[in-house]
């Protein structure tokens, strides 16, 4: 390996998994791609629920990345190929220590408040992230102990320092080796806020978010809507096209979809099996499959009897018709899922059995289990729609009838989205229905956050608060290793102590259908869901 070299793109393929090519965006290509596009206009994005914050480092939730991806940026990004990508950085190197990143940042860059992008300011938000003592570290920060092994003074935190070399250099110091680690900063939660906007709102950042992105915040009202603005000195030349982006909140999908219909939305996601047809055979709409890159589920909390009994957990998953499910409610926009990640990404083990649809098998081990008469539960489901799951209260009845034929007797309860996720944080639920997309083309984004026994610290992320250290110790070991083919063993060995400790059902892997009015232009889903709006026009 070539020592504290600029790594080619060919290299970076190979150490870090995903391809990665330089540079910024060009901009001839830029104007060229805008020619014909029209400047201006208001594009309406209706949403299924709203966003929980709008700070990106204190929040895990889909909607709110939808937004905060338009107006803050990270170091580097995914395109809508999954490709690693530069974005505020320009290029990095690595030293002979495979511990020490040299990222090399992109000049003449500013924050909506007129501030500069530097190296100091990326320091500021390391400082701010990692730091329980900093005096802006408000929230709970939750993505970055998963992937930094803790914060600034736990025993198994990864970085060692940050620091600014020069105006536009940063020297990142880890204390062990992380193959991944440039994906990290790749990830929608890293965003960079102006450190200015943080010293002034601190605790109230979340309501009024300051990045570099091409939309700048104007206001929320509350379960309503979000307004964004556009950036007028956005560095990307001729971009944004649109004047306004405007996120706004209908929980019931078929209102969503007469919103679409009446013209008073120009996007959609979240569709009744049948929307999709609609939208598909009226001239004045066009549809986009959403690539998949996400799994739907029900966790068990392993922690609450009888979900502590693996029999329990293996018996649920084979009372349960996932097949019948898929064919019910995603109209043919997923796939049936075994595996906690979905089959687009590398190390995933196809080589699984799933659990097969078999009520009478499922009886027998609940018998084993000391349930021969079944249980009282409860299922949790969310109100709204989620891309991988987009009827969550009708799956649940149906999750409930299957476990009904086995003599579990199941309450069904729902609450809305950002109540949802507390509580299932702090595991008060027996089972729950859940999802995840990716932010980052690796399966420790899936696995780890999810999965791993370091993460059941309340609130979690690892909602099943499933503890298996050989299980864990896979993950960990993935991380420090740089080999692709090695991870990608230790991975599919991951997979097979998941299948069979079941702390999940899986049910699906959808290409989520997004409705779109006719005169909307130059939109293409990302497989995780961060589109690029700056590059949206309207043509009438």
């Amino acid at each position: 390996m070539g020592r504290k070299a600029l790594l080619t793109i060919s290299f970076l393929f190979i150490l870090l998994l995903a391809a990665c090519s330089g540079g910024d965006k060009n901009v001839a290509d830029e104007q060229e791609k805008g020619e014909g596009t029209k400047k201006g206009g208001t594009l309406v994005y209706a949403r299924g629920a709203d966003s929980v914050g709008l700070d990106p480092i204190n929040i895990t939730d889909g909607e709110s990345i939808r937004v905060t991806h338009a107006i803050f940026e990270t170091l580097f990004e995914y395109d809508e190929n999954l490709e690693l990508q530069p974005k505020l950085a320009e290029s990095y190197e690595i030293a002979d220590d495979e511990l020490t990143w040299t990222i090399h940042l992109k000049k003449g860059i500013q924050f909506h408040d007129g501030t500069d992008f530097n190296a100091d300011a990326v320091v500021f938000n390391f400082e701010r992230w990692m730091d329980t003592e900093n005096p802006y570290h408000i929230g709970d920060f939750p993505y970055y102990p998963f992937l930094y092994g803790g914060f600034k003074g736990d025993p198994n935190h990864l970085i060692e320092y940050v620091k600014a070399v020069d105006e536009s250099t940063v020297e990142i110091k880890l204390k062990e080796k992380t193959a991944p680690f440039i994906s990290y900063l790749a990830i929608p939660m890293f965003g960079m806020a102006s450190p200015e906007a943080v010293k002034t709102y601190n605790e109230n950042f979340y309501e009024h978010p300051v990045g570099t992105g091409p939309f700048e915040f104007e206001s929320w009202a509350k379960n309503e809507k979000v307004v964004l603005k556009a950036n007028e000195n956005y560095y990307v030349e001729g971009q944004p096209y649109l004047d306004k982006l405007i996120f706004t909140v209908i929980p019931d999908n078929s209102a969503r979809l007469n919103v679409l219909l009446a013209g008073e939305a120009d996007i959609i996601d979240g569709m009744n099996p049948d929307d999709a047809n609609t939208v598909e055979a009226n001239n004045d709409l066009q549809l986009i499959k959403r690539p998949s890159f996400n799994n739907g589920f029900m966790v068990f909390n392993t922690q609450k009897e009888p979900f502590d009994n693996v029999k329990v957990r293996q018996a649920i998953n084979m009372a349960i018709d996932k097949k019948g499910l898929v064919d019910a409610f995603y109209n043919g926009y997923a796939d049936v899922a075994k595996n906690p990640m979905p089959p687009s990404l590398w190390g995933y083990n196809d080589e699984i059995v799933d659990y097969p649809f078999d009520p009478e098998a499922a009886k027998k081990l609940l018998a084993e289990a000391g349930y021969p008469d079944g249980f009282k539960t409860e299922i949790w489901t969310m109100s709204n729609p989620r891309p991988y799951m987009p009827q969550p209260m009708k799956s649940a009845e149906v999750i409930q009838a299957n476990l009904a034929a086995i003599g579990i007797e199941a309450e069904i309860k729902s609450f809305e989205w950002a109540t949802y996720l507390e509580k299932t944080g702090n595991g008060e639920h027996s089972m729950a229905m859940f999802g995840w997309t990716g932010v980052m083309a690796d399966p420790d984004n899936f696995l780890y956050p999810n999965l791993s026994s370091t993460n059941t610290e309340k609130p979690a992320s690892n909602r099943a608060f499933y503890v298996n250290e050989e299980f864990t110790s896979l993950l960990q070991r993935a991380r420090v290793t740089f080999e692709q083919e090695d991870r990608i063993e230790l991975y599919k060995k991951a997979q097979e102590i998941f299948h069979e400790d079941a702390p999940w059902v899986n049910i699906a892997h959808t290409t989520p259908p997004i409705g779109l009015a006719s005169y909307v232009e130059g939109f293409v889903a990302h497989p995780m869901e961060i589109d690029d709006y700056a590059t949206i026009y309207l043509s009438e």
